[in-house]
C-alpha cells in the first residue's frame, strides 16, 4: 500500500514539474496566429494535405477515406468471423451487436411500419459512420502537408462539404421513400422540406466545428494545454458523437416515415339503381 502511494505521489510530482518548467519556459514561436488557425480549421485554406500526388484535398477527406474502410473492413469481418458464432445465450459483443442494431429497427419500425426494412439499413450506416467518424479524431493521427506541417486529422464531418453531402444523400433517401409510397404525390410531400437539406447539413457541420474550435483553442495556449484538453476533447467529442447520431437518424426516420405513408384509399361510389 506504502508503495501505491508513492508511485502515486512521485508521478503527481513529476507532472507538476513538468508543468511549472512549461510554464517558465513560456510558448515556442508559432507560424501562425490562434485566429489564422482556427479560420483554416474551417477553410482549410493552407493546410492541404495529397492525395496520392494527383491533388491537393482537404484533410476531412483523408479522414472519410479511412473511417469509409474502417467501417467497410469491420462489417466485413464481423459478418463472416462473429456473426456465424453467435448463441442463443448472447456475448458481451454479441449483445452490444444485438442491441445497436435493435435501436435503430425499432426507430425504423415505428416511424414507418409500412417501409422499414431499408430505412432500418440506411439509418444504421449513417449512425455508425457519424458515430465512429466524430470520434475518429480523438485517435490524433497525424499526416503532413503540401507545406511539410504536421497536423492532426480532423473528425470527416467537421468539414462542410462532407456534412452537405449526408444531409443531401439523406433528403434522396427521404425522396426514395416518398415516391416508393405515394409516388408523384411523394415527391410534392418531400419537396415541401425543401430546407431539410440545408438544416441537417449544417447542423452536423456547426456542432462538430464548434468541438474543434474549442480545442484547437485550447491546445493553442500552452497554459491550457495539460490535462483541460483531455477533459474538453474527450467530452466534447463523446457528446457530438452521440447527439448528433441520434438527431439525424432520428429526422431521417420521421421524415421518411411521414412522406412514405401510403394515402387512404378513395372510397367506392355506390351507384343505386333508378326504377
Amino acid at each position: 500500500m506504502k508503495q501505491h502511494k508513492k508511485a502515486l505521489a512521485l508521478w503527481i510530482g513529476s507532472v507538476l514539474v513538468l508543468l511549472v518548467g512549461a510554464l517558465l519556459a513560456g510558448s515556442p514561436g508559432r507560424t501562425e496566429t490562434v485566429q489564422e488557425a482556427m479560420r483554416d480549421a474551417v477553410l482549410h485554406s493552407v493546410n492541404r494535405i495529397s492525395l496520392l500526388g494527383l491533388k491537393t484535398v482537404n484533410p476531412g477527406m483523408i479522414s472519410a477515406f479511412v473511417v469509409t474502410v474502417a467501417l467497410l473492413l469491420a462489417a466485413a469481418l464481423i459478418r463472416v468471423f462473429v456473426i456465424p458464432r453467435f448463441r442463443y445465450v448472447p456475448g458481451k459483443f454479441q449483445l452490444v451487436l444485438e442491441e445497436a442494431v435493435g435501436l435503430f429497427d425499432r426507430m425504423s419500425r415505428g416511424d414507418s411500419p409500412h417501409r422499414c426494412k431499408f430505412l432500418g439499413a440506411y439509418i444504421f450506416a449513417a449512425g455508425a459512420y457519424i458515430f465512429v467518424g466524430t470520434l475518429f479524431e480523438l485517435l490524433g493521427i497525424q499526416a503532413v502537408t503540401v507545406h511539410g506541417h504536421s497536423i492532426t486529422l480532423p473528425a470527416p464531418l467537421s468539414d462542410v462539404n462532407a456534412a452537405i453531402a449526408l444531409g443531401t444523400l439523406s433528403y434522396l433517401v427521404i425522396l426514395s421513400g416518398g415516391i416508393a409510397g405515394s409516388g408523384v404525390k411523394g415527391v410534392g410531400k418531400t419537396l415541401k422540406e425543401f430546407s431539410l437539406p440545408i438544416s441537417m447539413s449544417f447542423r452536423l457541420f456547426g456542432a462538430l466545428l464548434s468541438g474543434l474550435l474549442v480545442t484547437e483553442l485550447v491546445y493553442y495556449y500552452i497554459s491550457l494545454s495539460f490535462v483541460l484538453p483531455v477533459l474538453v476533447g474527450v467530452l466534447f467529442t463523446l457528446l457530438h458523437a452521440l447527439v448528433q447520431t441520434y438527431v439525424l437518424t432520428m429526422l431521417v426516420s420521421m421524415y421518411y416515415g411521414e412522406v412514405s405513408e401510403p394515402g387512404e384509399p378513395k372510397p367506392k361510389k355506390i351507384h343505386t339503381a333508378q326504377t
